[in-house]
């Protein structure tokens, strides 16, 4: 799984929230999310964190197992959010938040191999979660996102390129990203993105996570 990080193309970074899909006339049941993420493994998504904080640890095995086999052909990568244990269950990684287990305590209970995310939101959170072992991080919200303005303003890509300078782990952006503002995100060192409804909502995604990994992943000079 950790050798989804030697890709020379920006890393698209799909976290679930089945309740959204029936925007695009999908069920919100288990199995419309399951086709959904085969949909998205198809088009070329790199990682998928399973966010579905309302089901139960056997129901999230369940979704993790039916889109194993196609991540495994497509080289994806898949997280599930906060338990380790179940992430370990599945074979699969773990995203940490700041409510989690940290991830030296992860590492201790399960190994070297299992790929850890870990969410941070400054630059403090960022070197803390790196030197206890995560193998990458998602840092925001970058942007003005609806679903975080009660936790405070956006970051801003001034504070996403000072981590992606001090941290030797992949940053990748998360936070009101869209369209028409990846690029910058990009542009200011992340090794790729994370999103939530710019999936959801794409009318092409296939043609979407296209436009991103033929994005420039460098620093403006």
């Amino acid at each position: 799984m950790k050798a989804i990080f030697n890709r020379q193309t920006p890393l698209v970074y799909l976290i679930t929230d089945r309740q959204m899909l029936p925007r695009q006339n999908r069920s919100p049941a288990p199995a419309g999310l399951i086709e959904f993420l085969g949909a998205a493994l198809a088009a070329g998504v790199d990682l998928i964190q399973l966010r579905e904080r309302d089901l139960p640890a056997r129901a999230v095995l369940a979704i993790a197992d039916a889109i194993a086999p196609l991540a495994e052909q497509t080289g994806a990568a898949i997280l599930i959010n906060d338990r380790a244990d179940v992430a370990a269950c599945a074979g699969t990684g773990v995203h940490l938040t700041m409510r989690s287990l940290k991830a030296d305590a992860v590492r201790r209970a399960f190994g070297e191999r299992m790929l850890i995310g870990a969410s941070t939101h400054n630059l403090a959170e960022a070197r803390a979660a790196a030197s206890e072992g995560a193998d990458f991080i998602v840092f925001g919200p970058v942007f003005e996102t609806e679903s975080k303005k009660a936790y405070g303003p956006p970051v801003g890509l001034a504070a996403l390129r000072e981590v992606v300078e001090r941290l030797t782990i992949p940053v990748i952006a998360l936070g009101g990203i869209k369209p028409s503002n990846f690029h910058n995100t990009l542009a200011a060192g992340a090794a790729g993105i994370a999103a939530i409804s710019m999936f959801v909502e794409a009318d092409d995604l296939r043609g979407l996570i296209q436009r991103i990994k033929s994005s420039c992943n460098q620093s403006p000079a």
